[in-house]
């Protein structure tokens, strides 16, 4: 897993590995049954139990708070598009541990590899979630690369 310096201070930034004291998505069972074709960092079903709280964040784009969007490149703007995501599931109480369903909408896919080791700094690449990417004509920016929706369980307090 890489590291990224001030992960400590934010977050948001980077998920932090399964280190934490909660088991990472036990409440959510993810598999990729050996009928379908294998995957590349992801999972083909996501089953959430009864008794979990659903959050779902609109797409985010790479724009910060201030509005200034991130450099014109796919890993800028891939990482502040996930901070954002990030950052609203932590305003809904989620984390990136609850995240189940990613939807990744591009403009092209020829810097997907770029995408996915951005992505891998922020889900659980042990247990990913289901996903989806889909490219698209254009976003609601023209210098927008990248949109990324995210859906979350999480599990019922003890």
């Amino acid at each position: 897993m890489a590291h990224v310096i001030g992960a400590e201070r934010d977050p948001v930034r980077v998920r932090d590995a399964g280190h934490g004291k909660i088991a990472p998505m036990a409440h959510i069972e993810l598999s990729s049954p050996a009928t379908l074709p294998a995957t590349n960092g992801y999972s083909h079903v996501a089953s959430i139990p009864p008794g979990c709280r659903l959050v779902w964040t609109s797409g985010q784009v790479p724009i910060d708070a201030d509005g200034a969007p991130a450099a014109a490149d796919w890993e800028a703007q891939t990482r502040l598009a996930m901070q954002n995501v990030g950052r609203a599931l932590e305003a809904a109480g989620a984390t990136w541990d609850d995240v189940f369903k990613l939807t990744i909408f591009v403009v092209d896919t020829s810097a997907l590899g770029t995408v996915r080791a951005v992505r891998d700094q922020f889900v659980n690449t042990t247990r990913p979630p289901t996903s989806s990417l889909v490219q698209v004509a254009g976003l609601f920016r023209p210098d927008m690369l990248i949109e990324i929706e995210a859906v979350a369980a999480v599990a019922a307090s003890s």
